[in-house]
């Protein structure tokens, strides 16, 4: 048996001995001398090589390699002699040009006869078409991934032109902030002029964040500016909007909006609103007033609107009114406390001494000292002076 297993016949009777064992042994194993003759190679290293008994005889161990691989496997060689054993990754030549990806494991011996050198190859090839597999999936992932945060910049670029600027009339101006928890979200505002005379502003807030949000929310934008531009009354576009999300939108998604318009002289607005935090009227020295939405959630239910629901509102010289979504009254501080609507009422309170075009900010920063850590919700906030 052990003359027909050794490729060298000067095998050392220990070599010879062991060779049944390896034998057995599912990873390919060779034995060779100092001088890297092969002197033993089992079954499992010839089906793994593609050579004979015959062939290898041939061959000193590193003779399979090319000068390249030669190079790395000496200092390979000289790490195991130092230390006795060694494992590394690698290949192993195949016949006809092929190489194999293996785990080499090599452990010097040294006794009477000489020093030789153990190797065990463990064949990873199905290890290595995983990872490159992996590879691949992964760069194919990145890619799509590039793609679909190319797409996210260009929708936050296209819902960042739907924030409507700050506005100055004569007698009136609108200061505006919008800040999305993501790089899209799901408020919205707009403020328009009917002929130059009146002047509607909406804030609407739509449920989640993110792309589902975003979408629709320009999508709500669109139908809102429609009605809006035609004049079309509070509680008939509240209507309207609430009859688009539940038949053609679905999918459980709803909205929340305040929206006022102010008459041509600014003696008065229109003002209504639906399940949204209210608007306030803030005048220097008083308490803001509170403006209540009277319809409830849009998208959720048929009878959603009041269709008395809005109010008409007299207007002073030097009123501010502050319109926001819950992005400013629904967060907590360090206790877990809610700002809540009372919150922001006195903080609207104390901005309120201040002047109009230091208001917004001041309001702003009197939230964000509230707020424990960063935002978790859209912001919005308008703040319109009647001068």
């Amino acid at each position: 048996m052990a003359s027909r297993e050794s490729i060298a016949p000067e095998m050392p009777e220990w070599v010879a001995q062991m060779a049944s064992v390896l034998e057995a042994l599912n990873e390919g194993v060779i034995i060779a001398r100092e001088g890297q003759s092969i002197l033993f190679a089992n079954s499992s290293f010839l089906q793994m090589t593609g050579f004979s008994r015959n062939e290898l005889a041939k061959f000193g161990a590193l003779d399979f390699f090319s000068p390249e691989e030669r190079s790395f496997l000496k200092q390979q060689i000289e790490v195991s002699v130092r230390a006795g054993h060694h494992r590394y990754a690698f290949v192993l030549p195949q016949k006809g040009g092929g190489r194999l990806p293996v785990i080499i494991s090599s452990r010097a011996i040294k006794n009477a006869s000489g020093d030789f050198g153990i190797v065990t190859f463990t064949d990873i090839s199905d290890q290595v078409r995983a990872e490159e597999a992996l590879r691949a999936s992964n760069a194919s992932l990145q890619h799509r991934q590039s793609e679909i945060e190319e797409d996210l910049r260009l929708a936050a670029r296209v819902q960042k032109s739907l924030a409507p600027r700050s506005h100055v009339w004569n007698d009136l101006s609108v200061d505006v902030f919008y800040h999305p928890v993501h790089s899209i979200g799901g408020d919205f505002a707009l403020v328009n002029t009917l002929d130059d005379e009146d002047v509607s502003v909406l804030v609407c807030d739509v449920s989640g964040h993110g792309i589902g949000s975003a979408l629709v929310a320009n999508r709500i934008y669109s139908e809102t500016t429609t009605h809006v531009r035609s004049g079309m009354p509070w509680v008939e576009m509240f209507g309207e909007l609430n009859r688009f999300l539940m038949e053609d939108i679905g999918s459980g998604m709803y909205i929340t909006a305040e929206a006022l318009r102010i008459r041509a002289g600014r003696s008065s607005m229109i003002y209504a609103g639906a399940g949204h935090p209210p608007a306030m009227i803030a005048r220097r020295g008083q308490a803001p007033i509170l403006l209540e939405s009277q319809s409830t959630i849009l998208g959720t239910l048929p009878d959603a609107v009041d269709m008395s629901g809005s109010m008409e509102v007299e207007l002073r010289p030097d009123d501010r009114i502050v319109l926001y979504t819950d992005g400013i009254s629904e967060v907590f501080n360090a206790q877990g406390q809610m700002l809540g609507t009372h919150g922001v009422q006195e903080i609207v309170r104390k901005a309120s001494d201040l002047p109009a075009e230091k208001m917004k900010q001041a309001i702003l920063d009197g939230v964000n000292a509230w707020r424990e850590g960063p935002p978790t919700d859209d912001v919005s906030l308008m703040l319109v002076h009647v001068r």
